[in-house]
């Protein structure tokens, strides 16, 4: 009886068995490669939303400082101006009423 047959079975003989296994092993390890380059994929494009998102969110934060930097900048200058003798005068003036000795206010007949 041929080697290639165990009790009315055919027999593939060894080397052919071998290559079998390795073409299913390829065929296994290209899908595995092909599953995570599907998975890194999905993430980077998950990823570069959330970094677009996160860029429009910098550059919004970015204005809000230089916008807080401004009003800053206008509160120090409020600040010097209200410790001035003409601050002091103005608001003697209108909301107070009063007037220098020599000074003459002319006002409208509604």
């Amino acid at each position: 009886m041929p080697r290639n047959h165990v009790k009315g079975k055919k027999v593939k003989p060894a080397f052919r068995r071998r290559r079998n296994e390795n073409r299913l092993g390829m065929v296994m390890a290209v899908s595995a490669i092909l599953m995570i380059i599907a998975v890194v994929g999905v993430n980077s494009l998950s990823l570069r939303q959330k970094q677009e998102k996160y860029a429009a969110r910098e550059q919004e934060l970015l204005q809000q400082i230089s916008e807080e930097e401004a009003r800053t900048e206008e509160l120090k200058e409020l600040e010097t101006y209200t410790k001035t003798k003409k601050y002091a005068e103005e608001v003697a003036k209108d909301k107070l009423g009063l007037v220098y000795e020599n000074e003459i206010i002319f006002q409208e007949n509604n």
